[in-house]
């Protein structure tokens, strides 16, 4: 059932019948509103605009005011508001595992050694629980891989790997050959493990097979985690490589020979000998954020009751009351890259489309904590604006281009779909050719809002995000070299207190790279059939 914040297309109609037929091309974004959004966005005002505090109700509060005073258009019930609904937890001190193999015990620091937390909703846990090996923890009928084959593992610690099982010479393309794919991502990881009625799952970190360091989930566990109002487990968590290979060996195992034979469709889950006891002390607390969206409503009599999605997400990592007890200068993680520029990107788009509608509705989405696992774009699509099977496309901004022009752009994932030879028109109008496509090593196309609309089956991808390349295939139109260090020099900066933003960067390319999206959305906008997946791929046959 539908609560009262799904549009629909008589309202849509009685409410915007004087919108005027101006025309449908895409209008101009400009660099001063942009960056003003920007600047504001990412300053210690906005207190890294964390979810389920108080620069986070001010970041809502902010857009909102924006999307009124430029002329968007307010959901049926007249806000620009959609509400999420999701419990915070923040471990406690106290809180601990330990590990118990005969008479070998460990009791990793917490933090360095281990991380964990609850998605119970509990703030008080404490139990023992067998552990079990289960090599990926993947299910994937397409690939004939079973990791957990008809062993039980209700009530148990899985022990798991991320990343997928791996390439081999006789099957190069298996689980997309080098790419990531959703199996290898830690949420789906957590989320089986829960379908299966395990005790809970920690992975085994390293840098490679994360394709971040050990910093970045010690950062998220650090904070304040959330989780949508539904059954989680009761210990999650990652464990630093070092602990795992410490912990296989006092059991027996060899963590490299266990590793090597979970590359096999033949490998079973292994009992690790090993009791976990775990002490969890959690604050727990039921949060009401926000997803904020506005509409331009479409000029064509049919095609207005379809519409095209941009999403940016609005939230960061806010304020770490732990920094600031320690007496460190910097508590704030302002996010000025990830992701004030989308959000502020998307505001300067919005109010350039305001002026010249589009055949089709638009929507602009900033959803709520993404950083908490793309949870505001997955309550969206839980709960519509739009009916799905009326929405052709989302296009996603996430960490945007700050070092200046490109000669071309990245649409990574826009392959899987008709966006991509849509993307292809629309760059060459522009003077800019496709950035070749690579394999997608770090899953980048499961970790951002446009995800959760690709397994409802939309079309969606990222577009243009440079900023985590590293690997030269963007090409800049001046300074190439040093435009390229910046963007690598960025990956120090993510997740960091160090992520702000700095009045003398270049934003010719994040205007450059906006423009682009807000022609490609006028493109699918505008266009006789709505995007589709290609044949094929998995989400093609997804029912909207």
């Amino acid at each position: 059932m539908r609560t009262r914040l799904l549009v629909t297309t008589a309202a849509i109609a009685a409410a915007f019948h004087t919108v005027p037929a101006r025309a449908q091309q895409a209008p101009v974004v400009t660099e001063g509103p942009l960056r003003a959004h920007l600047s504001f966005l990412a300053d210690d005002l906005l207190e890294g605009r964390g979810t389920g505090q108080r620069g986070g109700d001010l970041a809502v509060h902010y857009l909102e005011t924006q999307a009124a005073v430029m002329g968007l258009k307010p959901l049926q019930d007249g806000s620009y508001r959609q509400p999420v609904h999701f419990r915070g937890t923040k471990l406690l001190p106290g809180s601990s595992i330990a590990f118990r193999t005969g008479n070998t015990r460990m009791t990793p620091i917490v933090g360095e050694g281990v991380l964990i937390g609850t998605g119970s909703g509990k703030a008080s846990l404490s139990f023992d629980a067998p552990l079990v090996f289960v090599g990926y923890g993947a299910t994937a009928p397409e690939e004939k891989w079973d990791d957990y084959k008809d062993v039980d593992v209700k009530g148990k610690i899985l022990v798991m790997m991320v990343n997928d099982p791996q390439p081999t010479a006789e099957e190069p393309n298996r689980f997309a050959g080098k790419a990531y794919t959703y199996y290898g991502r830690w949420l789906y990881k957590f989320e089986e493990s829960v379908r299966r009625g395990a005790a809970g799952a920690l992975l085994i970190h390293t840098t490679p097979s994360a394709s971040y360091p050990w910093s970045v989930p010690a950062n998220g566990f650090g904070h304040e985690r959330f989780h949508l109002n539904k059954e989680g487990n009761q210990v999650e968590g990652w464990l630093h490589e070092d602990t795992a290979r410490d912990l296989f060996k006092s059991a027996g195992f060899d963590l490299d020979e266990l590793r090597a034979k979970a590359e096999s469709r033949d490998f079973r889950p292994v009992d690790l000998k090993t009791t976990a006891h775990v002490e969890l002390r959690s604050a727990v607390r039921q949060v009401e954020q926000f997803n904020v969206v506005g509409i331009v409503p479409g000029l064509d009599p049919k095609l207005k009751e379809q519409a095209v999605i941009y999403s940016a997400h609005w939230d960061h990592l806010g304020i770490d009351e732990g920094v600031r007890r320690e007496g460190k200068t910097d508590h704030t993680y302002n996010g000025a890259i990830d992701n004030a520029s989308g959000t502020a990107a998307l505001l300067a788009m919005a109010a350039a489309a305001v002026k010249s509608p589009a055949k089709r509705t638009q929507i602009f989405l900033w959803p709520a904590a993404e950083e908490q696992g793309l949870l505001g774009s997955a309550a969206y699509v839980a709960n519509p604006a739009w009916p799905l099977n009326q929405t052709s496309a989302d296009l996603n901004l996430d960490s945007m281009n700050f070092v200046g022009r490109t000669r071309d752009i990245g649409v990574a994932g826009a392959e899987r779909s008709s966006l991509y030879e849509t993307a292809g028109v629309v760059a060459k109008k522009m003077g800019l050719t496709l950035a070749p496509l690579i394999p997608d090593l770090s899953g980048a196309y499961f970790r951002a809002d446009h995800f959760n609309f690709a397994k409802a089956g939309i079309p969606a991808f990222n577009v243009g995000s440079a900023v985590f390349s590293g690997d030269g295939h963007f090409t800049f139109e001046k300074n190439q070299q040093a435009s390229s260090d910046k963007l690598v020099a960025f990956k120090k900066d993510y997740h960091q207190v160090t992520d702000e933003y700095h009045a003398d960067w270049d934003l010719s390319g994040m205007v450059q790279q906006a423009q682009f999206t807000l022609n490609l959305g006028y493109a699918v906008a505008n266009d006789a059939k709505m995007a589709s997946f290609k044949k094929g791929d998995p989400f093609a046959n997804v029912k909207r």
